[in-house]
């Protein structure tokens, strides 16, 4: 299970002037946000599309920006699943992420890259002498 504390939540949001993260708007609750990194290099991935699911429906869909960052608003305190996907990475999967009232999650995701298959022709054509 990940349980999420609203501690960490001002870190994951930058929307703003630096210097004033976590001030004003930066102070919803019941949010979830976090970035998405490459496993190897730990650069940002932006384009991943992360869903959000309830214990019963599809909540919300968002894309990551260019710095890989992403964030749900106006959640409801609950149990979630989030899903990251992005065309080349095998998929994530973040079961049990927790939300409690008046708190927030960080979740930041490290994705791989799918593995090419690689064929020579040798192989392909050798029954075919």
């Amino acid at each position: 299970m990940v349980c999420c504390a609203g501690s960490f939540l001002a870190n994951a949001k930058s929307t703003g002037t630096p210097g004033q993260e976590g001030a004003g708007e930066d102070n919803k609750k019941n949010d979830i946000a976090g970035g998405v990194i490459h496993s190897d290099t730990k650069k940002p991935l932006g384009n991943v599309s992360v869903t959000v699911y309830s214990a019963t429906k599809k909540e919300k869909v968002v894309i990551t920006d260019a710095s890989g960052n992403y964030s749900f608003n106006e959640l409801k305190a609950g149990t979630y699943k989030l899903v990251f996907e992005k065309n080349g990475f095998k998929k994530v999967v973040k079961d049990k992420v927790t939300i409690k009232p008046d708190e927030g999650c960080l979740l930041n995701i490290e994705m791989d890259e799918e593995e090419q298959f690689q064929i020579m022709p040798s192989q392909i054509f050798s029954d075919f002498d």
